[in-house]
């Protein structure tokens, strides 16, 4: 208890932060050096029934009354997590203002569809964004362009927790680190709290709200479900995870299970070394967490209140400036154990589609999706269920580099797979099939003509295109 000790005598000094803050920082500390880390015993595991983790099929269709519908919508609050940044894709500020697609960003989407939505049914659905102390001040900004739509768009910051010098539990910004570094947002475990610390839960159940749906801001998919909101109300679930089957891509997802009678999610940094491939197989765990999840507001009040979150805790170890720090996080997927009548919902593949990377770029501003009305469709011409997977080199990571490298983005419909690597640029209207492989020689610049049609081809310089 001398490090937890150590750490309260430097919070009267973080003057940045809420006592809110202070005090959940403290609990997330306790709760790790207590060691009450959770081992998964793996004979205890089981495969969810259909009751607990339900498939998207079976769910109640709609009834056709729009006044039914509109019913509905008025009890839901849509949530984007919107803390993150869009360093890994080369841009500066938050990440959901990268353009997606005809010009438009993972915002200007999210805002048109709950548009369209209070449009069509007369209702009031608001979105709320959960910024960390990286975004909010662009995201302030951004939000402006959005006052003259009938969305009403509710801004809070999730809590900012000092990052701690690995070697003395010494909070970092007390160690010769002031500035941004010293900090770090602890996860979106921390919506539950941090949305009860704004203002904002009790205010939305005042207005009659019920249920929040909360989901990344990069994932395209993570659209309003009517007859997963239905499903919900009709058999009072507190807490519905959507999942989906696994591909390969998907190995590292977090899971669900049946353990002590309850669900819980189970992720790969809870999984004992022996078992790791068998949690990878596709066969014995099917699915994954989407992380789009619907909560009940009231059950959030109520859990939030008796500090009864207790979220497995994810030790992110860092380096920043030569000095190796901690930061503690909880995811709020984790969370589906400590509510009543928690369930999943094996959703089709098409509610994840998470942008993470200029290839999920390169996906969804092809022909193999459409946009209309804020919603990005995938293209019903396309036999295959599965997209194409993508593989692009250094060069097209940051998204500038990416968009001058396409005159056009190639239609890619008819492809299985593409490796890009070198120096490679696209001219405009080229169509790729099949497999297809490019890889420019070190030193060489390597242009595709306009109008070039590859099917399983694999170029390593221009001869290989006159062919």
């Amino acid at each position: 208890m001398e490090k937890l000790d150590h750490i309260k005598s430097h919070l009267p000094s973080l003057s940045q932060i809420s006592e809110n803050e202070k005090n959940g920082f403290i609990n997330l500390v306790s709760r790790y050096l207590s060691g009450e880390a959770q081992h998964v015993e793996w004979s205890k595991i089981q495969t969810p029934t259909d009751k607990v983790v339900v498939p998207y099929d079976s769910l109640a269709p709609i009834s056709e009354d729009p006044a039914e519908t509109k019913k509905l919508l008025d009890k839901l609050v849509v949530l984007k997590l919107n803390g993150g940044l869009g360093t890994t894709m080369g841009c500066t500020g938050p990440k959901s203002v990268i353009e997606v697609r005809s010009g438009f960003t993972f915002l200007d989407l999210i805002v048109a569809q709950i548009q369209n939505l209070n449009t069509k049914y007369g209702c009031n659905v608001p979105l709320v964004l959960m910024n960390s102390f990286n975004t909010h001040d662009d995201t302030m900004k951004i939000v402006e362009l959005y006052s003259n739509t009938n969305v009403k768009v509710h801004i809070f910051n999730q809590s900012q927790y000092p990052r701690l010098v690995a070697e003395d539990f010494t909070p970092f910004p007390c160690k010769g680190q002031p500035g941004k570094d010293g900090w770090y947002p602890p996860g979106h475990g921390d919506v539950f709290p941090s949305l009860k610390n704004s203002g904002k839960l009790d205010a939305f159940l005042a207005e009659g709200k019920e249920y929040v749906f909360v989901a990344n801001s990069d994932n395209l998919g993570a659209v309003v479900d009517l007859k997963i909101l239905n499903h919900l109300i009709q058999n009072k679930n507190e807490y519905c995870m959507e999942v989906t089957p696994k591909t390969l891509a998907d190995v590292k997802g977090g899971t669900l299970i049946s353990y002590d009678g309850k669900v819980q999610l189970l992720e790969i940094a809870q999984v004992p070394d022996a078992h790791v491939n068998e949690f990878k197989s596709i066969e014995k765990f099917k699915i994954f967490n989407t992380n789009n999840l619907w909560v009940s507001l009231k059950a959030i009040k109520r859990l939030v209140e008796a500090d009864a979150l207790k979220m497995e805790i994810i030790p992110n170890p860092k380096e920043v400036e030569g000095v190796k720090v901690l930061q503690l996080e909880t995811a709020a997927g984790a969370a589906i154990r400590f509510f009543d009548n928690a369930i999943g919902i094996n959703v089709p593949r098409s509610r994840f589609l998470p942008v993470k990377a200029t290839s999920d770029l390169l996906l969804v501003q092809s022909d193999l999706y459409t946009l209309a009305d804020g919603y990005v469709s995938r293209n019903t011409a396309r036999a295959n269920p599965e997209n194409p997977s993508i593989e692009l080199g250094p060069e097209f990571k940051k998204v500038s580099n990416f968009l001058s490298r396409f005159k056009s983005i190639p239609s890619i419909i008819n492809l299985d797979s593409l490796i890009v690597s070198g120096d490679v640029w696209f001219g405009a209207n080229v169509v790729l099939k099949g497999k297809v492989k490019i890889a420019a020689k070190e030193g060489v610049k390597l242009e595709i003509p306009d109008g070039t049609v590859l099917e399983n081809k694999e170029i390593n310089g221009p001869e290989g295109l006159s062919a």
